[in-house]
């Protein structure tokens, strides 16, 4: 079982920021893209994120020029800086890596941190 651990969540006032962490099994992280997704409640998961393997960034509208996210091989680890948090970016967020991009070859999760932004 591929464990990943997430940390990094809390709660903060809008304007303000957070980093999330998402550590992960070196053999696993090497290979793997990185993706952030959050969800709030009665939502659909949504994709925040993405860092690829040659680590090109890509982020969905709403989070644009306010979330960095990004990768460190050597310490197998992702992260995600969040700034100017607004009150539409309260969710629980949670770290994905997929084996070379494809959910096939194989498909992981962080347990989940939440984020809270008051306005």
């Amino acid at each position: 079982q591929v464990q990943l651990v997430e940390s990094g969540g809390g709660w903060v006032q809008a304007g303000g920021s957070l980093r999330l962490s998402c550590a992960a099994p070196g053999n696993i992280f090497s290979i793997s893209v990185v993706g952030w997704y959050r969800q709030a409640p009665g939502t659909q998961r949504e994709l925040v994120a993405t860092v690829t393997l040659g680590g090109v960034r890509d982020y969905t509208a709403s989070v644009k020029d306010r979330f960095t996210a990004s990768r460190d091989n050597n310490k197998n680890t992702a992260y995600l800086q969040m700034n100017n948090l607004k009150p539409e970016d309260t969710a629980v967020y949670f770290c994905n890596l997929r084996k070379y991009g494809s959910a096939a070859l194989g498909d992981y999760w962080g347990q989940g941190t939440q984020v809270t932004v008051s306005p």
